[in-house]
């Protein structure tokens, strides 16, 4: 009975503070019940249940992989996804990258494989909710995305003959169980492909039309099942989502799945420290790409980001349009619609999604921030970016810096902190979205 007296005792003035702060205004009726600890005006709820994981639309069928819902072809990209044998060393798989213990990516500020990489590795779970893959865009279908790691110098490193003919001989049966019976490889070369050590391009040049068609075919086909199943991985329920949920239902008991500086740290978020104007939606990310003045990890070699990539995706043999995609052309509308003249894309790169953001550092393209702190303070001071690439315009060249996108904001130390604390209210698990 102490307790209950206890309980009443203080619930009894902040329901008093809550009304007062209330008065002012009249809720929709899906926002009746509002928080005891932190009211929120009607807009404020609004945008929160934007922000909610429930309101996140399924994942867009894309129509360049015929075979992405099948189960087979999700068992079998399963499988190839974690096979260090598609790799030069036989020691590289998909999940050296995304370890699916370390929330689908690798923890280090650059991705290693059989080498080193310039940029890290991008977390994957969500990703096929993205028109544009990796950190500039480069590939537009998560298939595509998965090939180029594959014959990448410094990632797996290997070509695309080898791949053909460790499919035929580890997994021929499940590959024909979802595609085409596989091309006779008994004539063609082990090693070649277009890419790779020169011997193997040579060998791919000695190659007729017929028969390099038909191992990009199969190499193609490796993408899709990889496809399949990465875009089976999807987040699971947070505290900021039963927050939100509380807050709109009027469950009190959800209340207490933020502290009060988590509170804070959130109202910072959509308030005066504008993340939300680029961290929006069920993933907290707008999906485009930004040049927040993120500091280059190499001035000598500056890395310019969507800039470089435009021409990249749209000679992609493997892009929508492409001979080995399933869509039509009408089906290929981000791409036959990019955007590929605006000068704002150079060092600009693609809003990564919040969600687990406190369980994967360092942070940005390049792993440049150790913390999240580190992060928050970045935009807060929001320094001139660095343009290198001033072809695109003729305004920029001759500059050694432009301002960034994003306009200093004033925040103290302990609003840093709560901010920070908000941003660990996003996590929650990594769940297999239910099989078509």
């Amino acid at each position: 009975m102490r307790k209950a007296i206890s309980t009443s005792l203080v619930l009894g003035p902040l329901l008093l503070v809550a009304a007062s702060l209330l008065s002012g205004f009249s809720a929709g009726p899906q926002h009746q019940a509002l928080s005891v600890r932190a009211p929120w005006s009607p807009a404020e709820l609004d945008l929160l249940a934007s922000l909610q994981l429930k309101n996140l639309p399924p994942t867009p069928a894309d129509s360049s992989n015929a075979v992405e819902g099948s189960p087979a072809a999700i068992e079998l990209g399963r499988r190839l996804f974690n096979d260090v044998r598609f790799s030069q060393n036989q020691a590289v798989s998909c999940a050296s990258c995304h370890d699916a213990n370390k929330q689908f990516q690798d923890g280090l500020p650059l991705g290693r494989g059989v080498g080193l990489g310039a940029r890290r590795a991008m977390p994957i779970v969500g990703s096929a909710h993205s028109p544009w893959l990796f950190w500039d865009g480069r590939k537009d279908s998560l298939w595509s995305q998965a090939l180029g790691p594959l014959e990448d110098a410094v990632e797996h490193g290997g070509n695309r003959s080898r791949y053909a003919h460790l499919l035929q001989a580890h997994y021929r049966a499940d590959y024909e169980a979802i595609f085409k019976p596989m091309p006779d490889l008994s004539a063609l070369p082990q090693d070649a492909g277009p890419l790779g050590m020169p011997a193997e391009q040579a060998a791919w040049r000695r190659m007729d039309g017929k028969a390099q068609a038909e191992v990009s075919r199969v190499f193609a086909n490796m993408g899709k099942a990889i496809a399949a199943y990465e875009k089976t991985l999807i987040h699971g329920e947070s505290r900021f989502d039963r927050y939100v949920v509380g807050n709109l239902l009027g469950d009190a008991s959800a209340q207490q799945d933020l502290t009060a500086q988590e509170i804070q740290g959130l109202r910072i978020f959509i308030g005066k420290g504008q993340c939300v104007s680029c961290h929006n939606g069920p993933l907290f990310t707008d999906q485009h790409f930004h040049n927040t003045a993120v500091p280059q990890r190499d001035p000598s070699r500056p890395d310019h980001g969507r800039a470089s990539a435009l021409a990249k995706v749209q000679q992609d043999e493997f892009n929508c349009l492409g001979r080995f995609s399933d869509a039509a052309p009408e089906q290929c509308q981000e791409l036959r619609f990019m955007v590929s003249t605006d000068p704002a894309l150079d060092g600009a790169f693609k809003t990564p999604s919040l969600r687990n953001v406190s369980l994967r550092p360092p942070y940005m393209h390049a792993g440049q921030f150790k913390t999240i702190a580190e992060v928050i303070n970045h935009y807060v001071k929001a320094p001139a970016a660095v343009i290198g690439r001033s072809e695109l315009s003729s305004a920029a060249k001759g500059r050694a810096g432009t301002p960034s996108e994003r306009q200093p904001i004033q925040l103290n130390e302990q609003e840093i902190k709560d901010l920070a604390d908000f941003l660990a209210t996003l996590s929650g698990p990594i769940l297999d979205a239910p099989k078509r």
